[in-house]
């Protein structure tokens, strides 16, 4: 199962987005050929995309999967690889992809809500809330998978494994210290 956006298109605002094709031979779990194969864990895949409104996030996508995960693959010049998951958005029902500091263990990935240390969530948050499915990518193809949030013991073993990785979390969390940084992990993945 592959998944690639489209060409990019205009839309009446004169915005760029595109949508999200499914390209497959043959969904290995249903047996069933071609776009017209079910959802995948209840995401739709076929859904519009709406690029990140920060032009350097949609950039990096872009060229992150452009490139297979080649390219793209760290956070600026800190040369921190990151990964990419696709969520959908709870009123828009469009896709969005958030690159993110790669936090892993034994498979298992932490997606760290930081936001630079903004008193609120980001929007991925809620997204998440909302439908904790999501596609994941890490290299060049993306899977589906779930996630859940975390808390207590699980909350500190992962919040100290995302601070090993990307040091400036910490102090993100003092930047908003009424509001507890949220960790959600992905189920391993599927042999």
């Amino acid at each position: 199962v592959t998944i690639r956006p489209a060409r990019p298109r205009s839309t009446a605002s004169g915005l760029q987005s595109t949508k999200v094709r499914f390209i497959a031979d043959e969904c290995t779990r249903c047996g069933r050929n071609g776009p017209d194969t079910p959802k995948l864990l209840g995401m739709d895949i076929n859904a519009e995309y709406e690029p990140s409104t920060w032009q350097w996030v949609a950039d990096q996508v872009a060229e992150y999967e452009a490139s297979g995960g080649e390219r793209a693959n760290t956070l600026m010049d800190t040369g921190i690889p990151i990964i990419v998951f696709t969520t959908v958005g709870r009123n828009s029902g469009k896709l969005r992809k958030v690159p993110l500091m790669r936090v892993e263990h034994d498979g298992v990935y932490a997606l760290v809500a930081s936001k630079g240390g903004d008193p609120k969530h980001p929007g991925w948050f809620f997204n998440l809330e909302a439908d904790p499915t999501i596609m994941m990518q890490d290299g060049p193809e993306p899977y589906e998978t779930t996630v859940r949030q975390i808390d207590g013991d699980e909350y500190d073993t992962w919040w100290d494994r995302a601070v090993s990785v990307y040091a400036p979390y910490e102090e993100y969390q003092e930047k908003a210290p009424h509001r507890k940084i949220p960790i959600f992990l992905t189920a391993p993945r599927s042999a």
